[in-house]
């Protein structure tokens, strides 16, 4: 158990990530607001009842307030199974991340015996946030630093799911409820999951699994975030969505993009010019063609392809960026008919624009094959052991130990 103290500062937190007001708990509480100010100090009490409805409003077990942190984790796939359960009553979802979670248990397993300290530990930006400002600003201060850690640049990012997976974090998709786009858990013996939903379109998974992404770097502190439909007024949901926003479109790329495209110069631009012989300058303006400065859907088609995101993701970046007024961006998302109408006059599918791995679990079961044959290799696992892990990860037994028992120079 904790103190009154820490169990006073996680209930503060948690209303916080939530983005409730005292006054939206004091009202489901039956409480005055003061007393809502006095738990979350520490002053004041809180009873099983409260803390029960609390958990309730905030969405997650009681047990996350009371238990010592490791104890959570260790739990975190039994509470996230629950929170599934709550979502979907359909047990083929459960039984889907129950197999992701087993094959990152397994992978787990296999980095012990290789003893294979090579990852380095994910940087953890976990921060207190009081508003849906401070969630953004923080989501897009987070993607910057880790663009400069990863050495990305201003580039689009090409297969984000391997670029989070050589961060030490499993990355899978699989079979989820359609309002569903994906999950993150920290879990003691899977280690940090990222799940998915492999029934959306692959731009979809891309946005999704650099949101998950923002989770694992800025909520770790939760045993599981479940992404639906249902929460995405939480503040921790827009942090995730700008950190996401951010990291696949970042600032500097879409202002190189513009330039290229001898778009987002001011209207009017002064222009001094020295006169040498004269001693004096003389000064004049430049004016673009009109017209010529604003942003079209077709410039909209090229950033999405270039990326590998939604035209709308675009849209919405580049008027939080500034580079659209409101009345530009609603006509801009009106003509998005345009722009499906000449992916098919071209024959452009979603996925030729941002080719995604297999929309299920191959760089997963990529991850754990990669273990499995070289601790075998090692010696560390006996070739029954392989053959279980060849039916664990749905490949022939044979196959994966001819792989395995090939020279590693052949």
């Amino acid at each position: 158990m904790i103190d009154a103290k820490e169990l006073a500062l996680r209930l503060r937190a948690m209303r916080e990530k939530r983005g409730l007001t005292q006054e939206v708990v004091a009202e489901a509480l039956r409480l005055p607001r003061t007393a809502v100010t006095n738990i979350e100090t520490g002053v004041r009490s809180v009873s099983t009842l409260e803390l029960a409805k609390l958990a309730d409003l905030y969405g997650c077990p009681a047990a996350l307030f009371l238990e010592p942190q490791p104890t959570v984790a260790e739990d975190a796939s039994v509470v996230l199974m629950r929170a599934l359960l709550q979502t979907s009553n359909e047990p083929a979802f459960q039984t889907a991340v129950n197999h992701v979670l087993a094959l990152c248990r397994e992978g787990v397993a296999l980095k012990e015996l290789l003893d294979d300290s090579l990852d380095e530990p994910l940087p953890d930006y976990t921060v207190r946030m009081a508003s849906a400002a401070d969630a953004i600003r923080q989501g897009d201060v987070v993607a910057q630093e880790e663009r400069r850690r990863l050495a990305l640049g201003s580039a689009p990012i090409g297969n984000i799911a391997s670029v989070i997976a050589s961060q030490g974090v499993w990355v899978a998709g699989c079979d989820l409820p359609l309002d569903m786009s994906g999950l993150f858990s920290n879990d003691r013996r899977a280690g940090l999951v990222i799940i998915v939903n492999a029934g959306h379109h692959a731009v979809r998974r891309r946005f999704s699994y650099a949101h998950e992404y923002g989770h694992a770097l800025l909520d770790r502190a939760e045993p599981y975030r479940v992404t639906h439909r249902g929460n995405a007024d939480e503040l921790v949901e827009k942090r995730a969505n700008a950190f996401a926003a951010s990291l696949l479109m970042p600032r500097s790329g879409i202002e190189d993009q513009l330039r290229k495209l001898d778009k987002g110069r001011p209207s009017r631009q002064a222009q001094i010019v020295y006169d040498v012989a004269g001693d004096t300058s003389v000064e004049t303006e430049i004016r673009p063609p009109v017209g010529s400065q604003a942003v079209t859907w077709q410039d909209v088609n090229m950033m999405a392809m270039y990326f590998g995101v939604s035209y709308e993701s675009i849209v919405w970046r580049l008027r939080n960026l500034g580079h659209l007024g409101p009345t530009e961006a609603t006509t801009l998302l009106s003509q998005k008919e345009k722009r499906l109408r000449l992916a098919d006059l071209l024959e452009i599918k979603m996925e030729d624009i941002a080719p995604p791995p297999d929309a299920r679990d191959q760089e997963l079961r990529s991850q754990v094959v990669r273990l499995a044959i070289e601790a075998f290799r090692r010696e560390e696992i006996s070739p029954g052991r392989l053959r279980d892990l060849a039916r664990i990860l749905a490949v022939k037994p044979a196959d994966l130990l001819e792989l395995a028992q090939a020279d590693p120079a052949d």
